[in-house]
Parts: structure tokens; C-alpha cells; sequence
């Protein structure tokens, strides 16, 4: 199922993002702002349970988080994503795919995968471009084989084939986007899309 991220702020944010003259410096900073309001958004009905403590006047029930969470980013890009989710959740768990797309086949190649344990916690997939959508089925995959049974993906821009893609090969999951772009042109780039992610994070 998809949800597109409704604020005011996120679509203020999202332009700026998308402004070719954004510096890189910028650029993080607007990340790290987008991606906090996702991580609320793909957080929202996380599991509570009761807590007693003391107030300084009484004792009270209040409501703590119930299950542990892992956040894992799609390298290089999805690493602008995490420090939103480490500085929100006191019990994270963040592990690492890293898949680089061929700039001609538009095909992701696995390179690099650390992950933490996965069974019992909800675990969110953060990448910031749904393009072709195969980078985000083939970490799907690879976390699923490894005992995730609650996935997620939180992608700040996403174009509709990406979306189609994931939602065939993993129906269950949930889509987490701040955009849904137009189409993909054919070099498989998001139109109107903001350009290469990571190469505008790190200047590079």
C-alpha cells in the first residue's frame, strides 16, 4: 500500500530538495528534515505498552514502545536517511544493503551487507529514489531471507513503475514516499526528480 506524505512542510522541503542551485551542505540539512517526518510517518502505529512510574505527585500508567526497530539503508544514499530514525528511537538497530546501479542497464549490483538480528522488530527500508524499483525488491528480498517478517520502505521521491515494481514482488509492504513523480525517463531517472541523490548529498 502506498502513502504519500501530506504536510505543508514536507512539500516545502521537497522543492528545495529538488532546486538544481541547493548546495550540497543544504541539501543534507533538507534530507535529514524530510526524512524525520517519514520516520513519524512509517512509525505511527508502532506497538505501546503500559509502563508504571512516578511522577513527582503520583503514580501513573504511561506507554513506552512495545518492539524494537531496525532501520536499513540502501548504500550510498539511504545513509542521509538514518540519523532521523537513531535520534527519535531509543532501541534502533541499523544495518546496511549496499546495491549500485549500473548507469546503462539501470541494473543494481549487491556489493556490501551487514545486517542486525531482524526477527521481531519492524524493519524499515530507506532509500531515498524509487526508480526502477529494483534496488528496493532486491533488499526486500535479501531481509526477508534473513527472518524480516514486518518490512517497510521509506523512499522520499518515488516514480509509479517503482511503486508497481515493489507492490508485485512484495505486496505486503508498505510504501512510505514524500512525492509520487510522474513517470521515468529513458535513461530510468525519476521526471520531475531532483537528479542523482547521492551525488547531491556529497557533492561527488
Amino acid at each position: 500500500m502506498l502513502h504519500v506524505l501530506n504536510h505543508p512542510l514536507g512539500a516545502h522541503i521537497l522543492t528545495h530538495l529538488r532546486d538544481r542551485t541547493t548546495h550540497p551542505a543544504t541539501f543534507r540539512t533538507l534530507t535529514y528534515q524530510i526524512s524525520l517526518l517519514l520516520a513519524l510517518q512509517t512509525t505511527r502505529d508502532l506497538a505501546t505498552r503500559d509502563h508504571l512510574i512516578d511522577t513527582p505527585l503520583e503514580t501513573t500508567v504511561g506507554r513506552v514502545l512495545a518492539r524494537p526497530l531496525a532501520v536499513i539503508p540502501i548504500l550510498r544514499a539511504g545513509l542521509g536517511m538514518v540519523q532521523p530514525f537513531t535520534d527519535l528511537f531509543p532501541d534502533v538497530s541499523v544495518g546496511y544493503v549496499g546495491l549500485e546501479r549500473d548507469h546503462v542497464t539501470a541494473v543494481a549490483r549487491s556489493y556490501y551487507q551487514k545486517l542486525p538480528p531482524l526477527a521481531g522488530k519492524r524493519v524499515i527500508v530507506i532509500d531515498p529514489m524509487l526508480a526502477t524499483g529494483g534496488s528496493a525488491v532486491q533488499a526486500l528480498d535479501v531481509l526477508r531471507s534473513e527472518g524480516a517478517t514486518e518490512l517497510y520502505l521509506a523512499c522520499i521521491v518515488s516514480s509509479p513503475e517503482g511503486v508497481r515494481t515493489v507492490e508485485a514482488a512484495h505486496p505486503d509492504v508498505p510504501i512510505y514516499t514524500a512525492a509520487l513523480d510522474r513517470e521515468l525517463n529513458a535513461k530510468r531517472y525519476i521526471l520531475p526528480g531532483l537528479g542523482d541523490f547521492g551525488d547531491r548529498l556529497y557533492g561527488t
